[in-house]
């Protein structure tokens, strides 16, 4: 009888089974906490189910969005903050959702390195799961994928899938008119868009991660960090009381290319830049950039995650509705006959 081979094993050429097991088992209990109606069937099997007629719909749309951090996550990865770039991966997604007018339902993330520390992985997705709770969504399933020689010692990359839905003809932008008022809600700092610039105006200021933060408290690696705002509680509140004709997420391309995405082609709108006050961040690396303000406004949010287009008369009620939701509002501009994006005022 020929003795078995103690042959070469997949752990051997870099890919531990076992631990990604290890890290299914881990991040089950954050998966779960999740759990909404219409989720039938999530981790662990080869496909995730969810009934739309047990989440409430009757006659659905269904909405799907996917997404990244960008090169945020190399910030991340230098410093260790590794907490809360799950967020801000669920928050790309489900934030472009909300402006469809859909409900997120459920969430599904890649999550791609070299070699896997389960700690380090586990982390990130459970930020994920937390991101998921914050947005009403289910985090239903997911792929990690252990690539050896793909990436360097310690690096890793993220995407984001999300889908949602809504009743037939609730799909939005729609109704949007000339007088509509522009409702901004404030933004928690840059966000997830921009960062290759953001790390070379870090590079430009002679500052390292560790150092202290200019413009807030904290080290600059943990501030830059900060995880992008989830808006789809608040959105989707503000939807259902009636009024909301487009809602924009100022993601890259700023206000100046965002805008105009959910206008029809011959109606724009004007901007009063004095209506509120540029954030520490932005003023930060404009000044450190000699950055003109045409440039940060088509780059970087600038204070304004979110943009609701509203029915000039329900924009005081609608207001007053998301501030009671804990967002910080203000009336920026109006929809106009003009096409494309004026400007008055300055921020800088």
């Amino acid at each position: 009888m020929t003795a078995p081979k103690n042959g070469i094993t997949y752990a051997d050429a870099g890919v531990d089974i076992d631990a990604g097991n290890a890290l299914v088992d881990r991040i089950k209990p954050a998966a779960k906490r999740t759990t909404r109606s219409g989720v039938m069937a999530g981790l662990g099997g080869f496909g995730a189910l969810f009934d739309l007629k047990d989440a409430g719909y009757t006659d659905p749309i269904l909405v799907a969005a996917t997404d990244g951090v960008g090169t945020k996550l190399r910030i991340a990865i230098d410093t260790g903050y590794l907490d809360g770039v799950g967020v801000d991966l669920v928050a790309m997604c489900v934030n472009d959702l909300v402006c469809q007018g859909a409900e997120p339902l459920f969430f599904l993330d890649y999550f791609a390195t070299g070699a896997l520390d389960t700690d380090k992985a586990a982390r990130i997705i459970e930020g994920i799961a937390r991101g998921c709770e914050g947005a009403g969504c289910a985090l239903i399933g997911g792929e990690t994928a252990e690539m050896p020689g793909m990436y360097p010692p310690g690096d890793f990359d993220l995407a984001g899938f999300s889908v949602g839905a809504m009743e037939r003809g609730a799909d939005l932008p729609a109704g949007v008119q000339a007088g509509d008022v522009l409702l901004g809600l404030g933004s928690d700092g840059v966000h997830s868009n921009g960062y290759s610039l953001v790390r070379r105006l870090v590079d430009l200021s002679g500052l390292s991660w560790d150092d202290d933060c200019p413009w807030a408290d904290g080290t600059l690696g943990s501030v830059l960090l900060t995880p992008t705002r989830l808006y789809v509680r608040p959105a989707l509140e503000a939807v259902r009381a009636g009024g909301v004709h487009a809602l924009a997420h100022i993601t890259g391309g700023g206000l100046t290319e965002n805008l105009p995405r959910v206008l029809p082609d011959d109606l724009g709108v004007h901007i009063d830049l004095n209506s509120w006050q540029l954030p520490g961040v932005f003023a930060w690396m404009a000044q450190t950039g000699g950055m003109a303000e045409a440039e940060m406004l088509k780059t970087f949010n600038c204070g304004l995650g979110m943009v609701l287009c509203v029915s000039a008369d329900r924009a005081d009620g609608l207001a007053d509705l998301l501030t009671g939701a804990g967002e910080q509002v203000t009336r920026i501009g109006t929809v106009s006959d003009a096409p494309g994006v004026q400007y008055s005022g300055s921020l800088l």
